[in-house]
């Protein structure tokens, strides 16, 4: 009879240094990959995310197939063996994220990645953080928590930003859309809000009794985004938040560039988001705990910000007032990451 062996077994890390490397790692994948969307061009994120979840479905499933194979038991095995609540969790998870992202990357569109991180990923660090805690309780609360709140000061600090930005644009620029950063914020806010959710449905899915190991809770994640992006993306093809509605037939009309940028952003997100799974397993050896693992992901958003202002340009010809905000941020938002990294070992 087969045995479904301790999450210990696998390929995982051991200590609190090969952890934190890999949620580095995590986090630079997480905060790089929209770099593909603006790579893209004119491509309407509608049609890139169908070849995004693509790139996220083909990783994930290698993934499982290779490291998350071992022994004598295979992905059938893995599959068998765990319990099926479990993987309805991860599912569910995965269907959760993709419309969180789904609006993430209508944001970066209307308002660029300077605003559409801070302020969605913020938000879904703060809600992560809270409700990874209150399921497992490792790391040290008042550092877990008061770096939280450094981080809420930068997001308001960072939506502020955009919003004199914003004023800026539309006094140089009278045929600028009025509203226009008003939508990239609230965008961004349900994002981060929805975001905020998939994460601890996620590590309830790798949770005992008969937990999903992380490759697998992955794979079932992503097959939710998959799956899902079928039928979120028809509605804002239908619905878009800019521009004119879109048909399938659009899709095809992109050139092979544009197609194989949108799978790069999938892989690339995939690997953040499995090995920030790996080290935030409940029973990792690691013991950096979800609540943290997830925390130091979303140091993506400070990657993020500063591909949108350093590499996009995305806040040029802004005033020093603005650029000071931007300055402040950045520090608030560092200084925050900074104590959630510190709270495992106190």
């Amino acid at each position: 009879m087969l045995m479904l062996p301790p999450v210990t077994d696998m390929l995982l890390p051991t200590t609190y240094t090969a952890a934190l490397w890999l949620a580095v790692f995590s986090m630079i994948c997480w905060g790089s990959w929209a770099n593909t969307l603006k790579m893209a061009g004119k491509w309407r994120f509608e049609l890139f995310y169908y070849d995004y979840s693509f790139g996220v479905l083909i990783t994930a499933l290698i993934a499982a197939l290779t490291a998350g194979s071992y022994g004598d038991l295979n992905l059938l095995d893995f599959i068998d063996l765990t319990a099926k609540t479990r993987l309805a969790l991860a599912v569910l998870a995965g269907v959760i994220f993709n419309l969180a992202n789904i609006l993430l990357v209508a944001a970066i569109t209307v308002a660029g990645l300077a605003v559409a991180f801070p302020v969605g990923i913020g938000l879904t660090l703060v809600i992560g953080v809270i409700w990874n805690y209150l399921l497992v309780r490792q790391g040290n609360p008042a550092l877990l928590f008061g770096g939280a709140a450094l981080v809420v000061l930068a997001i308001v600090v960072d939506a502020v930003a955009h919003t004199l930005r914003a004023r800026e644009q539309a006094a140089q620029d009278k045929k600028k859309k009025k509203g226009s950063g008003a939508k990239g914020i609230l965008l961004s806010v349900f994002a981060g809000v929805l975001m905020g959710t998939f994460y601890p449905l996620a590590v309830k899915s790798m949770t005992e009794p008969n937990a999903a190991q992380p490759y697998l809770a992955c794979l079932m994640f992503a097959i939710g985004v998959f799956f899902s992006s079928m039928i979120f993306n028809v509605i804002f093809m239908n619905l878009p938040v800019e521009g004119p509605p879109l048909s399938l037939v659009d899709y095809f009309r992109g050139t092979r560039t544009q197609h194989l940028l949108g799978i790069a952003g999938g892989i690339i997100w995939c690997l953040g988001t499995l090995f920030n799974f790996i080290i935030g397993a409940p029973d990792s050896e690691a013991k950096l705990g979800p609540a943290v693992s997830y925390a130091l992901g979303q140091g993506a958003t400070m990657i993020s910000a500063f591909w949108g202002v350093f590499i996009w340009k995305e806040f040029s010809g802004s005033s020093s007032k603005v650029k000071t905000m931007l300055a402040i941020m950045f520090i608030l938002f560092l200084a925050g990451l900074t104590m959630v990294s510190l709270a495992p070992l106190h």
